[in-house]
């Protein structure tokens, strides 16, 4: 049976790239800080080895809009075309081309499908920023073949927290139970506190309590206190995008309730806090930083 190599949880700000490829008077302050914890992040994924790279995102209504938008979904392409136009004008971001793992995804999908999840899928899947910015920071030689899964944050209805959880969960049980040699790593990206509007141009991200207890969630895989305090309403609250954080969500699903992350790490980035988290499954260590 499949490996899981390493579960690992980030933020996915699409303007990682243009600042950590700027020079001169192009490059912002905060960049070489922000290179120099990207740099210790993607080791926690070296050092896993994985062979194929399963990347929980959403699609920020490039290719899934509201005639059409399932909750959960499963690409089963054979390549994956990225980015879209706007993310090359807006961000900088590079045209990229992945290849798919077809057999996990085929896998994923039909156990999924046996387990009570209608999950949709798609065989000519165009990714955005929220899987190609982890293979940015993360794998930059873009390498590995993946599968991604795309949820959905944005169009209500959207599922319950406990819904996004309970998939984490099932996602691990399903690459787990994949009858193959594969080391995998399962990848994830969300948001903190978010806002699209006036709190956007702050110092800080819009809500730096809401962060701080994020992130003390997230560390400590502490699931039960953040479905405690987590709600589809509720989220509103630390700001009008916050609903990524359903994927963080998703993420410690993955990991296990009460599994602390074996590296954490956040940086303060005007507007956004960004977060880092990294899991081995079974390693039994403790967070680190």
């Amino acid at each position: 049976m499949a490996t899981i190599a390493a579960v690992i949880a980030s933020t996915h700000h699409p303007f990682y790239y243009r600042a950590s490829t700027s020079t001169g008077a192009e490059r912002p302050p905060f960049a070489d800080e922000w290179v120099s914890k990207i740099l210790s992040f993607r080791e926690t994924l070296t050092r896993a080895n994985p062979d194929v790279l399963v990347l929980v995102g959403s699609d920020h209504f490039h290719q899934l809009w509201l005639d059409n938008m399932p909750q959960f979904l499963v690409g089963k392409a054979p390549f994956y075309d990225a980015n879209w136009y706007n993310e090359e004008r807006e961000f900088g971001l590079p045209r990229m081309l992945f290849t798919g793992q077809e057999d996990l995804s085929w896998h994923i999908l039909r156990g999924g499908l046996d387990a009570g999840f209608d999950l949709a899928y798609s065989n000519e899947l165009r990714i955005d920023h929220s899987v190609t910015c982890p293979i940015i920071t993360l794998r930059p030689d873009a390498d590995l073949p993946i599968v991604p899964v795309y949820t959905n944050i944005f169009a209500p209805p959207l599922p319950q927290p406990k819904r996004f959880v309970q998939l984490g969960q099932q996602l691990r049980d399903l690459v787990e139970s994949w009858p193959s040699d594969k080391r995998v790593a399962i990848i994830g990206t969300g948001h903190l506190s978010l806002e699209f509007g006036p709190r956007q141009f702050g110092p800080h991200g819009p809500d730096p309590e809401f962060d701080r207890k994020a992130v003390e969630w997230i560390a400590n895989g502490d699931i039960e206190k953040a479905l405690g305090e987590v709600s589809l309403e509720s989220l509103w609250e630390p700001g009008n995008a916050t609903h990524g954080f359903l994927d963080f969500m998703l993420m410690m699903g993955v990991a296990g309730a009460g599994i602390k992350a074996d590296y954490v790490d956040t940086l303060d980035l005007f507007h956004t806090m960004e977060a880092y988290f990294t899991w081995y499954p079974g390693a039994g260590k403790g967070a680190a930083t």
